[in-house]
């Protein structure tokens, strides 16, 4: 990508450094302590016990580092992308973040303002191992996500390498991860995602599944929007960047996520959509620049 020259966001913030929230420091640790003796008085009171240092050791994810806790999206290799791994080839990282960010930031600016509306952007949080934001305490072992309580996305610049891992590096394969997350952000503003939350309430596990997935490969379709503009406007993609972002959109498909676990495809469990899913949408959403072709809720609802 030709990202160097581009404008910077003023919406990162950086808890980079920060010490990880959750049960970590004596007040939680003290506070266990002092319920010990009430709760080995019974057999129940030693599982609630085990149950709760287990919550305070991993920070509040009992699942991290599971197989099939693999995120929904991931980021570029190390050597192929922005920078390497270490401090100061985060601090390349975190400013080649800042310019994609920023870039979603005028497409979505010049969108919303076409259709008669205000973009808001949202913050971008980068941060190391745990954050808390207002969807709760998350371990970077989830992956970026963005929680519409705070309106932000975050991200942890370790999870540079996953994507390397799944079979697609790249620099442009991270710019699709952040694109991505940035369409959730998309959809909280339109109220999509209000809906199909109340809607997935009412559902059945394999609807709320389904409902999941459309809403995710929405995302990857938007994605593909931003894309679309970046390349047609600023020219800052360059051969083979595309292919990339198809890549990592395959990469991190349930049906591949869950052959890499070591489990068999279970099309009912999707959440996130199929490889080919996820590469079809991103690419729908590139070649047309078109937000009114990203409806894939109408596209998908009859299969």
């Amino acid at each position: 990508m030709r990202w160097r020259q581009g404008r910077r966001s003023s919406n990162v913030e950086d808890r980079r450094g920060e010490k990880a929230p959750g049960g970590g420091g004596m007040g939680g640790l003290g506070n266990l302590l002092a319920l010990a003796p009430f709760l080995l008085r019974s057999k129940k009171g030693w599982l609630i016990l085990l149950a709760l240092g287990a919550i305070y050791y991993f920070g509040g994810n009992l699942f991290s580092g599971m197989p099939g806790t693999e995120s929904p999206s991931a980021g570029p290799d190390a050597q192929t992308g922005p920078g390497t791994a270490g401090a100061g080839a985060n601090d390349e990282v975190a400013q080649f973040v800042s310019v994609v960010l920023a870039d979603t930031e005028d497409t979505w600016g010049n969108l919303f303002q076409q259709a008669g509306s205000q973009y808001g952007p949202p913050k971008l949080v980068l941060y190391n191992d745990a954050v808390r934001s207002a969807c709760g305490l998350s371990s970077a072992a989830v992956g970026p996500f963005y929680c519409p309580g705070d309106q932000k996305v975050y991200l942890d610049l370790s999870f540079m390498n996953e994507l390397k891992k799944l079979g697609a590096p790249g620099d442009f394969a991270f710019a699709y991860v952040i694109a991505h997350e940035v369409g959730h952000h998309v959809q909280n503003l339109m109220g999509t995602s209000e809906k199909i939350q109340q809607a997935r309430m009412r559902a059945d596990k394999v609807t709320s599944n389904r409902l999941s997935v459309m809403l995710e490969l929405q995302a990857d379709c938007f994605a593909g929007v931003w894309a679309f503009y970046a390349h047609r406007d600023r020219n800052m993609l360059e051969p083979g960047d595309i292919e990339e972002g198809l890549r990592a959109a395959a990469a991190v498909g349930d049906d591949h996520l869950q052959r890499r676990a070591g489990r068999a495809v279970s099309p009912d469990a999707f959440t996130h959509g199929s490889a080919e899913q996820r590469a079809y949408w991103f690419n729908q959403g590139f070649t047309t620049g078109d937000v009114n072709k990203c409806n894939t809720f109408a596209a998908l609802s009859g299969q």
